[in-house]
């Protein structure tokens, strides 16, 4: 039995950072260049990370700004990636239900806007930094 849940955990714990690396590459990379561009955009990402940061420490609870819960795993021991990637999943799950997109970037210009993209940015930025 020891074994199936830590195999479950391994599958779950892979699959998060596979959702992360990919968040990374579309969003994550050229979001963080537009934060290093544009201190405003970096103090608004900040304030979106900090946020991310504390709903993901906290577990289930509403995020301000929409109408978005974050999607944490029952299990109190997932790791900060796992509960990482479920928040990222309920962003990416809430603009599809909503038919929103996020905006990504276009030829090397790029002003994200939206409070989800922001997000999405501000998830990006924790990764980066290994703070969750």
């Amino acid at each position: 039995m020891s074994l199936l849940r830590d195999l479950r955990a391994a599958v779950v714990e892979w699959k998060a950072h596979r959702l992360l690396r990919r968040l990374m590459e579309t969003v994550g990379r050229p979001g963080l260049r537009a934060v290093a561009a544009e201190p405003a955009l970096a103090a608004v990402v900040d304030q979106h990370a900090a946020a991310v940061r504390d709903i993901v420490r906290d577990g289930m609870r509403r995020s301000g700004g929409g109408s978005v819960a974050t999607l944490t795993p029952t299990r109190t021991t997932a790791g900060g990636a796992v509960r990482l990637a479920a928040y990222a999943r309920s962003l990416l799950d809430e603009q599809r239900r909503s038919g929103a997109t996020i905006a990504l970037p276009q030829k090397g210009i790029w002003r994200p806007t939206d409070w989800a993209t922001l997000r999405l940015i501000a998830v990006c930025q924790l990764v980066s930094r290994g703070t969750v």
